[in-house]
């Protein structure tokens, strides 16, 4: 875990150190952003919802059926919905859509920077096309040079200088017709872009750009329309003009449908009509031949006046039975009896006769009681009896015959009756067959009529076919470039791009840069890391982060050297040149030196020399002899080669002398040997600098002698791959005592787990100050510089 942990802020530190490259990427990116916001096209979105008004024709149960079924396993949205929005989206309707507001023809008004699109009615000018060619597109850059006259230049075309308007100009897109405009007058010398499209390209793009939705609600009949683009009001116009194209076209479809029908029921009406006047042709013909008006009427009147006849026949009987009964009596009544009376007699006269006689009669016999028949009175009275009787006899027969007569009359008139009654059943049989045709023409006749009604109340009522719920709206805030996310995703670049490239910066790097490098290779002791600096030797009571990284190795080889010994040899070697062997012998001799032991620091690289450059004592090398002359010629006492503690510095030197041409000969004669061992006698230290083991075998031919090794390899200059070569070296043990020195690490980089250096007096080395330290620094002088200012 605390590996983990270490590593993390490792990586952290590692590129917290290119913290300018950040910041300097992310200010690019926004600005980038903010100049693309500022002049890119706006888009703004325009939404509009409309309600479709469904005939339902099924209705009843089958709807109720096809609503259950959208709530079981049906489909999600009404299939007339899904209909209609095809008709919607259709190639017809948006065709009929861009011809009736030219929106084939863009027109762009040039700025300073940028262009803006207007609408035809804004635009200074107005273009026809006719006999557009094979070509989809077609750009044109029109000027406006004075009232009469213009320039066009038109994309790989033609160019031409001065043109009329209204005069027609041949283009490879087509033939066009430029006139002046609204504000024309205003625009003189403006420059406006056209962009010329075919209907069938201008259609495509806008069936891409509109978007048509249902509702989100099973069975709604909804639907919501939603286009974007750089001019609000041309959405505005595109989405109502569609639906109300759609209405149109709807309605247009419903009127053929009815005038269709009209002119269907008519037709019809006209056929059924004729055969409607030869249908009641018949029924008059037969009512006519059959003496018949209404046949049930007539046949039930028969029926009550043949019942009346009946009747009338019997009470008729019944008189003839009622005369012949009182003749019998008036006959038979010599006696002169009293006759019965009011027996039913219809005759009122004989009534009163009637009534007369017995009159005389109850008369005659209450006189016969006191008197006889010879009584003239009585006598009188038998006369006027026999008289009456006679008379009533005359009445009787008399009425009996007009009886008779009626009866017989009344018998033909119920037989005549009764013979109708008869015929009915066979003339009923006739008059319903032809009655049935009249119904069926005159039913079909009434419906037809109805229907035509129907028709023509529906076609004037036309009632709507869709709802607007809302008219097409576009708010003033765009759509798009939305600003946050372009700031936000312009910060996220700024982020990436330098962490992209550090990281396959990084990803492709195989130097080494700290002490995990070497660990991870071979298992040699690390002495330390010296970090980066600018200066190249180390001043006296100097508490810089050099500085105290070689006190650190100082008190690190007293470690490694351990007390057994009065004098030491420390070799100085590397892999390849330039990665601080020089250096880091210079330093290690200046900081020994500063704590009052006695140093000789050696300059073995007799190939290429740098002790003295290092030291900025290049000079001594014209006035001194170096170790390449003693080795040449050992008779001489190595007094000769010393320069004794050349000012300011507080240790003796051999400088390597003149380059030899053959320096690994000069070292394997053995008189290298008589050096050291005058430095052992007569020093506490003596600093070998020697040659690049990796390039020459100087260094292993003299490796014996030394002490401790010292192997320096330089941070962000060595190659991983060249790490095989002391590896190598220390396994076979080919150096003695061998140990790793890093050179030139850049603990601000954030690799290895170096701290730092230089605490200790309240200094703090500029090389490890932390990146919230300098940015916090940074801060306090900006705003110490504002308060200025605002003084």
């Amino acid at each position: 875990m605390e590996e983990q942990e270490i590593n993390l802020k490792q990586l952290v530190e590692q590129y917290a150190y290119y913290w300018k490259w950040f910041l300097v990427s992310i200010i690019l990116s926004l600005l980038v952003a903010f100049i693309y916001l500022r002049y890119a096209t706006p888009q703004y979105r325009v939404d509009a919802k409309i309600l479709l008004e469904k005939e339902d024709k099924a209705g009843g149960e089958l709807s109720g059926l096809a609503e259950l079924s959208s709530f079981t396993a049906g489909p999600s949205h009404s299939a007339f919905v899904t209909d209609q929005m095809e008709v919607l989206k259709s190639r017809r309707i948006l065709r009929k859509v861009i011809e009736q507001h030219n929106f084939q023809n863009s027109y762009f008004l040039k700025g300073n920077i940028k262009e803006s699109e207007v609408l035809e009615s804004q635009s200074p000018i107005k273009v026809i096309v006719s006999q557009i060619k094979n070509l989809k597109t077609g750009t044109f850059t029109v000027r406006i040079l004075d009232d009469s006259n213009y320039s066009l230049v038109e994309k790989n075309g033609i160019e031409e200088e001065k043109l009329q308007f209204g005069k027609i100009v041949q283009t490879n897109f087509g033939q066009l017709l430029i006139t002046p405009n609204v504000n024309f007058n205003k625009s003189i010398g403006q420059t406006i872009r056209l962009t010329l499209q075919s209907l069938d390209k201008t259609i495509d793009d806008f069936k891409n750009d509109i978007q048509i939705s249902p509702s989100s609600e099973k069975q709604s009949y909804v639907i919501s329309f939603s286009l974007a683009g750089p001019i609000k009001e041309k959405s505005e116009i595109i989405i109502n003009s569609l639906i109300d194209q759609y209405n149109i076209d709807v309605s247009e479809d419903k009127n053929k449908v009815t005038s269709a029908t009209s002119k269907f029921i008519s037709s019809r009406l006209e056929l059924i009509s004729k055969d409607l006047d030869s249908a009641d042709e018949k029924v008059r013909d037969f009512k006519s031949n059959n003496n018949l008006t209404d046949l049930m009427a007539e046949a039930e009147l028969n029926l009550k006046t043949l019942s009346e006849a009946d009747k009338e026949v019997l009470e008729k009987r019944t008189q003839v039975e009622l005369a012949d009964f009182m003749k019998e009596s008036v006959s038979n009544n010599s006696d002169l009896q009293l006759l019965p009376t009011n027996i039913g007699l219809q005759d009122q006269s004989i009534e009163k006769t009637l009534i007369e006689y017995n009159k005389l009669v109850l008369e005659r016999n209450d006189l016969l009681k006191s008197s006889t028949s010879d009584n003239p009175v009585v006598k009188n009275l038998t006369e006027n009896i026999r008289s009456l009787n006679k008379n009533l006899m005359t009445s009787l027969s008399n009425y009996e015959s007009v009886l008779r007569l009626s009866l017989n009359n009344s018998l033909a008139k119920m037989n005549n009756l009764k013979g109708r009654i008869s015929a009915v059943p066979r003339q009923e049989l006739g008059f319903k067959d032809i009655s049935r045709q009249q119904q069926i023409v005159e039913s079909i006749y009434l419906f037809l009529l109805q229907k035509r009604e129907e028709n023509e109340i529906k076609a004037a009522a036309r009632p709507d076919i869709l709802k607007v719920i809302d008219s097409a709206y576009g708010s003033d805030v765009p759509v798009a470039p939305k600003k946050m996310i372009y700031l936000l995703g312009a910060f996220i670049v700024g982020l990436l791009l330098p962490f992209t490239i550090l990281y396959v910066k990084f990803l492709l790097d195989n130097k080494i840069h700290s002490r995990k490098d070497i660990e991870e290779k071979f298992n040699a002791p690390v002495l330390g890391e010296v970090p980066s600096s600018e200066d190249p030797i180390v001043k006296d009571n100097d508490r810089s982060s050099l500085a105290e990284a070689f006190r650190i190795l100082r008190t690190n080889i007293s470690f490694m050297l351990g007390a057994k010994k009065d004098s030491a040899v420390i070799y100085v070697t590397s892999t390849t040149s330039g990665e601080g062997k020089s250096f880091v012998s210079t330093n290690l001799s200046r900081i020994l030196a500063m704590s009052g032991k006695r140093v000789l620091l050696i300059g073995a690289d007799i190939r290429s020399p740098k002790v003295l450059d290092y030291l900025g004592l290049s000079h001594l090398q014209h006035t001194n002899i170096g170790i390449t002359q003693y080795l040449i010629n050992p008779d001489m006492a190595v007094e000769n080669i010393l320069i004794k503690k050349p000012a300011p510095y507080n240790f003796d030197i051999i400088y390597s002398g003149y380059i030899a041409p053959n320096p690994a000969e000069l070292l394997m004669n053995g008189h290298f040997n008589d050096v050291i061992d005058y430095g052992r006698k007569n020093y506490d230290y003596v600093i070998v600098d020697t040659a690049p083991v990796s390039l020459v075998t100087d260094t292993l031919l003299i490796a014996d002698n030394a002490d401790l090794t010292i192997y320096v390899a330089r941070a962000n200059y060595l190659d991983k791959r060249l790490l095989n070569v002391p590896k190598e070296l220390y396994e076979d043990g080919k150096l003695k005592n061998m140990a790793v020195l890093i050179n030139d690490v850049d603990f601000a980089r954030g690799y290895g787990y170096g701290y730092g250096y230089g605490y200790g007096y309240g200094y703090i080395d500029s090389d490890a100050v932390s990146l919230r330290a300098k940015l916090k620094k940074e801060f306090k002088k900006l705003f110490k510089k504002n308060k200025k200012k605002s003084q």
